[in-house]
């Protein structure tokens, strides 16, 4: 078969951006790379056996203490981690690790880090496989007056899907990570030690970027070289009932620009009246003006010199798994979900995927500067600060794209405007055959009969630890439900209506138990 990628030339660029500044990007310069799927072969996951293990001693365990394991998820879920406001964060750190004290880890402590402690555990089975478990304790912010009912209450809730548990880390992640350790603690209970040993890595920062998550990794690096993979609890199905196993993630830089009032023009000590804009220089047009700068004038396409350089085109069996993708998933029910009315540039089918997971991003995550109260304050502020992100697709090298941001803002008359770095992490990937992906795929089939397998999300966590660093594969796993991550009425289904084609909390536990039998087969 010939090359399965080819690069092809989107043509000249537009101007780069909607205000004039003192140096002008050549926008006409910058080759926006466009990749393209070249091959017909489809992946299918009934390629892979079902799972056939039946462990029914666990299984009525499960169901018998269901209550109490409701009760556990409730009692992570009523203890407040935001890590972005330091909430909470050590209290989450110590629930966690005497709760592995309590189900039986032979190792359970804290692990200082230059930000939020880490926890590490370990169970010690005495088996030939070992699994690693990525657990992240920390939970986004929360606006409780935009909530159903209130955020830490961790309430059972009334939906139209059937009863959900709603709050803060619901299904992101408390709910799925507190799951898979009461399913471990009911082999335990039941058989009295695990078929893997487990090796337990937990960081309270993934919601910041994973910035010290490096350091719990040094501290155990050479025993968890020696873990057959790595799992992290996850809600993967849809309404429907399928499910979609994801094998990688995008890198990310965060990062805040901030413009001041300084020698060179602006007010430099506070704001002052607006009416001296007639003499005085603007820090939040120049910070604005900076900002549109590096895209063109309808924002998609980055106009940053050399910035798509280094993108890895997809390999063949990233290929295959995205006709796989296509042959499921349908452009209109993604957009409704998102509210979203289309996508730019009118893509879709295979140009839409292509564009999600190969495409290095740049976006605005906030921006603020002045007054926004209600009313007027005429002034002319000091100061205008933004965060932006860019997810980098495999190929980008994550400092490499912060210091070409760096230089392009240097050469276009912004070298005033400060830039700091608050997080950054490459792309990471887990190949299809590995066993451990082998084995979820084989549980997945037991409980549904359509599972989908994408080589990639868009979003980005820390899992390059685990596939670059560590040489193992990683995979987000777990049957059921749940939405509202990083927004408000977040939840996660319990217990599903009649007839529905999603695992309530009693199958979820029960694909966990599968999981760990089934990796120890392999």
């Amino acid at each position: 078969m010939n090359k399965r990628w080819t690069f092809l030339l989107a043509g000249v660029l537009a101007a780069c951006g909607d205000v004039t500044v003192e140096h002008s990007v050549d926008a006409a310069a910058v080759e926006r790379p466009k990749i393209r799927i070249d091959t017909d072969e489809v992946y299918s996951a009934t390629s892979v056996g079902q799972y056939k293990g039946s462990h029914d001693d666990i299984y009525r365990h499960i169901d018998a203490n269901l209550d109490g394991h409701l009760v556990n998820i409730q009692r992570w879920l009523r203890q407040p981690s935001i890590s972005a406001q330091n909430t909470g964060i050590r209290e989450m750190a110590e629930l966690l690790r005497d709760d592995l004290l309590a189900i039986g880890f032979q190792e359970a402590e804290l692990v200082p880090t230059d930000g939020h402690p880490g926890v590490w555990g370990y169970y010690d089975a005495g088996a030939e496989k070992t699994l690693m478990l990525y657990l992240m304790y920390d939970v986004q912010p929360v606006d409780p007056e935009d909530w159903q009912s209130p955020p830490f209450a961790a309430e059972l809730v009334e939906h139209e899907l059937g009863t959900v548990l709603m709050a803060r880390g619901a299904t992101n992640q408390k709910g799925p990570q507190r799951a898979f350790l009461n399913a471990v603690q009911s082999i335990i209970d039941v058989r009295g030690e695990l078929p893997v040993n487990l090796m337990v890595a937990a960081e309270g920062e993934e919601e910041l970027g994973s910035p010290h998550y490096p350091q719990i990794i040094d501290r155990y690096e050479e025993r968890l070289k020696a873990a057959d993979g790595a799992i992290f609890p996850f809600n993967s199905q849809r309404p429907d009932g399928s499910l979609s196993l994801l094998l990688g993630v995008k890198g990310i830089i965060y990062f805040e620009l901030e413009a001041r009032g300084n020698a060179g023009g602006g007010p430099t000590r506070a704001e002052i009246h607006g009416s001296y804009k007639a003499l005085v220089d603007s820090p939040v047009l120049h910070l604005i003006q900076a900002i549109a700068s590096m895209t063109s004038k309808d924002g998609n396409t980055i106009v940053i010199p050399g910035y798509y350089d280094g993108i890895r085109p997809p390999n063949e069996e990233e290929q295959v798994l995205m006709n796989g993708v296509l042959a499921t998933s349908n452009d209109d029910d993604v957009k409704a979900s998102l509210g979203v009315d289309t996508w730019l540039d009118g893509l879709t089918g295979a140009d839409a995927i292509t564009e999600l997971l190969f495409m290095p991003t740049l976006n605005v995550d906030g921006i603020w500067a002045g007054y926004t109260g209600e009313g007027t304050k005429t002034i002319l502020p000091h100061m205008a600060t933004a965060k932006l992100d860019s997810r980098l697709p495999p190929g980008i090298d994550p400092e490499e794209a912060l210091q070409k941001i760096r230089n392009h803002l240097d050469a276009n008359g912004f070298a005033d405007i400060e830039m700091r770095r608050m997080s950054a992490y490459p792309a990471a990937q887990t190949s299809v055959n590995s066993p451990l992906v082998q084995a979820a795929i084989g549980v997945g089939n037991k409980y549904t009969e359509r599972v989908s397998v994408n080589p990639r999300i868009a979003g980005s966590a820390p899992f390059y630890q685990f596939t670059e660093r560590l040489g193992i594969p990683m995979v987000p796993f777990g049957i059921g439900y749940g939405t509202g991550a990083h927004a408000p009425n977040e939840f996660m289904l319990i217990e599903p209506k009649p007839e529905s084609p999603v695992a309530g909390l009693a199958e979820i536990e029960k694909s966990y138990v599968d999981l760990l039998y089934a990796l120890a087969e392999k």
